[in-house]
């Protein structure tokens, strides 16, 4: 009896020295900031599903019919790598690298720095202007068929993107607060500022993951700095976008390709 009373004292000794050497961990929370954006394109970001839902997703891919067959495009949204795959040539960009590769004896004779990222950026709007280093102003309404549409001017602090001289106008329903116009200027060959504004309308939305992104886009003539009649329609197909990064070797330079110094 005396040895069972022994090892029973042991054992709560035991116990206790075990629940004293316990310390308390405390998960620390790191707070991250999050970005705030003048009221007036937050309002926009809202009406296209919320620029918190945008930040959740990855992956974005969408196909244009073109003359000679079907163009994707697929880019990592939190890397910028991107892929243009069309019938005769292969442009993409790895992070560090942007290649070409023919996929026929015909050469690309397009200029790949300036198309790299051209249709996306498009494409992606609005909510690719809730990128870092942009500078939001309120710019003159937009007057079309006797609408009014109010505008947001967004610039680039200098040393963002390939050509941080390029403007937009973002232009949105008063009442409902959508997209329905872009204006930008074209500065990749000039490196100067230009007030000499191209009209996109934007006015057929689709629901992609709850966010609204364009079907197509129309790109309208323009004359005293207003746009005036339609010139053309970009139809976009096969609409993906999810919260999965693309496979990184999806942008690898292949074997054959040329690097764009």
């Amino acid at each position: 009896m005396k040895k069972i009373a022994i090892i029973l004292f042991a054992m709560a000794l035991f116990v206790s020295c075990k629940q004293e050497q316990k310390t308390e961990t405390v998960e620390e929370v790191q707070e991250v900031a999050k970005k705030e954006y003048p009221e007036n394109i937050s309002k926009v970001f809202e009406a296209h599903g919320g620029i918190d839902a945008w930040n959740k997703m990855q992956s974005l891919t969408f196909v244009m019919a073109r003359q000679n067959g079907a163009e994707v495009t697929t880019t990592n949204l939190k890397s910028r790598t991107s892929l243009i795959d069309a019938p005769n040539y292969a442009l993409g960009h790895n992070g560090t690298d942007l290649w070409v590769k023919s996929k026929d004896t015909t050469p690309y004779r397009g200029n790949a720095k300036f198309y790299n990222g051209l249709m996306f950026y498009f494409y992606a709007m609005p909510f690719i202007v809730a990128d870092d280093g942009i500078i939001y102003e309120e710019a003159k309404p937009l007057e079309f068929e006797g609408k009014t549409y109010p505008g947001v001017l967004v610039s680039y602090n200098d040393g963002v993107g390939v050509s941080p001289d390029d403007q937009y106008i973002v232009y949105y329903d008063a009442d409902t607060h959508k997209m329905e116009w872009l204006g930008y200027t074209v500065t990749f060959r000039s490196q100067e500022k230009s007030t000499d504004f191209h009209f996109i309308r934007y006015n057929n939305w689709t629901d992609l993951n709850g966010l609204q992104l364009p079907k197509s886009i129309d790109w309208y003539e323009y004359e005293n700095g207003v746009p005036t009649t339609k010139r053309n329609t970009v139809e976009f197909s096969e609409l993906a976008i999810s919260s999965e990064a693309p496979d990184a070797s999806l942008f690898a330079v292949p074997e054959g390709a040329t690097v764009v110094e």
